[in-house]
């Protein structure tokens, strides 16, 4: 095999490498964020809260990297043209999903905000603020009160729950701030990151989309002519 496919093959496999490294990084540091965010129990059954949706994306899409990687590495190291084009179609699938997900979240960003508050919301009135409830752990978890503030349990004549302040709830200056709010900021600031380091990766999977695809048309081009 001449020098520059050699090249491109050895440039994908340490690429790859590399990638896949960053997707267990990417792994374990949703593992730890949702390990700091922990669980909430509701009615004897334990569940995640809304907030850990961001790291679960995260946890999901490291390990999606982390298999396309493991196959470019595999197909550069075989020269397998069929493992590497598998692989580039993966890439694609996967850079396509990503750029969309980009763009929505540039181009919509007041519709994601409103979504986010719609969950809180629903879970609000679904619930009816019950102590021990979905909402109470939501508060609880997010250190808020109310889908909007405090003021909502009095629209229901209901006392405050202790989730809903730090300390003394007989202390208005205590009271936590609106779930909704809160949520939002949260899941807002995470999509901004997300926005960026989804335009990162981007730039990165189509260099390695491009080196596959060269490797997998010079090895056939190679394969064929040694039929001959």
């Amino acid at each position: 095999m001449d020098c520059g496919t050699s090249m491109v093959k050895y440039i994908l496999f340490i690429f790859n490498t590399i990638v896949s490294v960053i997707g267990i990084l990417g792994i374990v540091y949703g593992v730890l964020i949702l390990k700091s965010i922990g669980t909430i129990e509701v009615n004897g059954m334990e569940g995640f809260p809304p907030q850990a949706l961001m790291p679960l994306i995260l946890i999901s899409l490291g390990s999606i990297v982390v298999f396309i990687s493991f196959l470019g590495c595999c197909g550069a190291i075989r020269e397998s043209v069929c493992m590497t084009m598998s692989y580039a179609v993966f890439l694609l699938i996967l850079l396509i999903l990503q750029l969309t997900l980009v763009v929505l979240l540039f181009t919509n960003k007041e519709e994601f905000n409103n979504a986010m508050g719609k969950v809180i919301e629903n879970a609000w009135k679904s619930d009816t603020a019950q102590e021990g409830g979905v909402f109470d752990a939501i508060q609880k978890s997010l250190k808020c009160c109310g889908s909007s503030s405090a003021l909502d349990y009095l629209t229901y004549g209901k006392p405050l729950p202790s989730s809903c302040c730090s300390g003394s709830c007989l202390i208005p200056t205590n009271y936590y701030p609106g779930c909704r709010g809160k949520f939002i900021d949260l899941m807002s600031a995470g999509s901004e990151n997300a926005k960026f380091v989804g335009i990162g990766l981007i730039g990165v999977e189509l260099i390695g989309f491009i080196f596959a695809c060269c490797l997998a048309n010079n090895v056939r081009n190679y394969k064929r002519r040694n039929a001959y």
